[in-house]
């Protein structure tokens, strides 16, 4: 066995030194591409924050808080997001925040606007799905810090890499759930459509994307948490938002910055998901 053991190590396969010669062809021939995608991810983050940043904070959790009433009709609901967001700004981290929000704002925007479209592609097409499947796997379980090594490389620090790493690891859910509910759409209805003349495009706008809605709302629902999970390891190459202050508290032992900062993390992820997720009849949180 300790034969083998050795044979295995001495012919080791050189999947490291493949990976690391694709990059290194790929920053010698396509750097313009990633210095063109760096200018755009960055001039959109840089666009959210600024016109985020340029409303007043009360007025801007004023409106924050009427779209929770909007969307949930939760008078209970309201006022969490009202004091919620007030007790951000009085720790200090409304900034932070704001820069949080454009990152997971961007990240989804980004995230539907691809993988819906690969969603609907792929429940038309099975044989698609069939082929994406095993790569939407491969991207939800490599831990997200190996996604920063690559990305580091290509885009460089700051918000871009963190901000395509998010993509990378959120896009699945999208991806996914959309497939789920065009697929459940049941034969029935896309027959009555057809016998009444409708085309390729209008079953799809009026029958199949209606009925698989509450099952892609919750794909962006669930493509926002998991870009929110990415704050903190988003911080580590240069990312700003509410994971910078907690890699400092981790790195300098501040408890009170970790617990300040973590517990922001924790109000505007309950903020999201109250928001985010299907009305209920009943009032409260």
């Amino acid at each position: 066995m300790l034969g083998i053991e050795k044979w295995l190590e001495d012919n080791k396969i050189p999947l490291g030194e493949l990976g690391e010669t694709f990059f290194d062809f790929l920053i010698d021939n396509f750097s313009g591409v990633f210095d063109v995608l760096t200018e755009v991810f960055s001039f959109l983050i840089n666009t959210v924050i600024d016109g985020l940043l340029f409303i007043p904070a009360v007025v801007l959790i004023t409106a924050i808080s009427g779209l929770g009433y909007y969307l949930q009709r939760s008078k209970g609901l309201t006022a969490f997001v009202f004091l919620a967001l007030l007790l951000i700004v009085n720790m200090g981290y409304w900034e932070e925040t704001i820069e949080t929000l454009a990152l997971v704002i961007s990240a989804t925007v980004v995230c539907v606007l691809i993988g819906v479209p690969i969603g609907v592609a792929a429940a038309h097409r099975p044989w698609l799905f069939t082929i994406l499947r095993p790569v939407l796997d491969l991207m939800q379980t490599i831990p997200t810090f190996v996604y920063l090594i690559p990305m580091l490389t290509l885009f460089g620090l700051g918000a871009v890499p963190g901000l395509v790493a998010t993509i990378i690891f959120a896009i699945a859910a999208p991806i996914r759930l959309t497939q789920l509910g065009i697929s459940s759409v049941p034969k029935s209805l896309i027959e009555a459509g057809e016998s009444f003349g409708a085309t390729k495009s209008q079953i799809l706008w009026k029958v199949e994307l209606p009925h698989a809605m509450p099952t892609i709302r919750a794909g962006v629902t669930q493509c926002i948490m998991l870009s929110l999970s990415m704050v903190v390891i988003a911080a580590l190459v240069g990312a700003d938002g509410l994971g910078k202050p907690v890699v400092r508290a981790l790195n300098q032992l501040k408890i009170d910055v970790g617990i300040e900062a973590g517990l922001s993390i924790v109000i505007v992820a309950v903020i999201l998901d109250r928001l985010c997720k299907q009305r209920n009849a009943p009032e409260g949180l």
